[in-house]
């Protein structure tokens, strides 16, 4: 049976980057709207206990589902979550879209591999860079290598600091997906072969995770970082839901656009999702009153195996 518009836009929106990919969202459809409410069984307590990457994982989707809906012919108007715990859509018909954002959709993915260390052209930067923001939203990009210096400290503190405790660990090996077997079970998670390593018995993978010291993970990060053309900080104004929501449509956004260049990029969260080191960083970088929401590096790399995703069946609300 050939899927429906609503089902196709649903398709695209489940393809958007999400912390951990837990794919915490759920949606809802009638005639004319799309709802995407959060699925907080699918929340990470430890990284994120405050629901702040869930929603900007949220506003990932929605920036997917706008792009979507304005390819199939539908003029969006977005209801964004102050009210409600949910995220409303209504659509009315209009005249067929499709953009080079929307056409890179199925081969954006995160990066997580070493890059090849060489700078990314100035023409192609600047097409970034001239994206519109959401209100709100601010982005600092970081190229020089003292920059990038200064952004490895706090990732490297970020690591040290994650990855001494017990409670963080256990949660990343959660989701991590050490086999095909595991990921064809889930459709979810850190699949192991997206981000180069090798399949391995969940026992043994868990062994190695568990035993890696928190200086092995950062000088592993401080690798990849330095292999990068460079980094991205989105920052927003205020530090609530609808901030959220507009950080992840603007990370998606950038996504999209640096996929339709062959840019690669991934995330390095560490220092935001510390909470003594968010402000240090946001010192660091010249934010002002702006807080940092994402790290992002990016660079040119070879393309990774995509992530998983469930199936619509199972994230729509019945």
């Amino acid at each position: 049976m050939m899927p429906t518009p609503m089902q196709e836009m649903i398709r695209h929106a489940t393809l958007a980057a999400n912390g951990h990919n837990t794919q915490p969202w759920r949606f809802a459809v009638t005639e004319r709207t799309i709802t995407i409410h959060p699925d907080y069984s699918r929340r990470l307590p430890i990284v994120d206990p405050d629901n702040r990457e869930l929603w900007i994982s949220l506003g990932c989707a929605l920036e997917n589902l706008l792009l979507a809906a304005r390819a199939a012919g539908y003029a969006p108007e977005v209801a964004y979550p102050e009210a409600a715990d949910s995220i409303h859509v209504s659509l009315t018909s209009d005249t067929p879209h499709k953009s080079s954002l929307f056409d890179a959709i199925p081969l954006r993915q995160s990066t997580r591999s070493e890059y090849d260390g060489q700078r990314i052209e100035g023409e192609s930067l600047d097409q970034v860079k001239a994206l519109p923001l959401e209100p709100g939203i601010a982005v600092h990009f970081v190229t020089s290598r003292d920059g990038l210096e200064t952004v490895l400290e706090y990732v490297s503190e970020g690591n040290l600091s994650q990855y001494t405790e017990e409670a963080f660990v256990d949660e990343l090996v959660r989701w991590i997906r050490f086999n095909k077997k595991e990921a064809l079970a889930t459709l979810d998670g850190l699949y192991t072969r997206c981000s180069g390593n090798p399949e391995v018995p969940r026992w043994l993978g868990r062994f190695f995770v568990t035993r890696t010291s928190p200086r092995k993970q950062a000088d592993a990060d401080a690798r990849k970082l330095r292999s990068s053309a460079g980094a991205v900080v989105v920052a927003s104004e205020s530090d609530d839901k609808l901030a959220w929501v507009r950080t992840g449509q603007v990370c998606e956004r950038l996504a999209l656009k640096m996929t339709s260049l062959n840019i690669k990029l991934a995330f390095l969260n560490q220092p935001i999702e510390v909470t003594g080191l968010r402000p240090q960083l946001q010192s660091a970088m010249g934010l002002g009153a702006s807080l940092p929401q994402l790290l992002i590096r990016f660079g040119h790399a070879k393309a990774m195996p995509q992530s998983l995703r469930r199936p619509i069946e199972q994230v729509l609300i019945q």
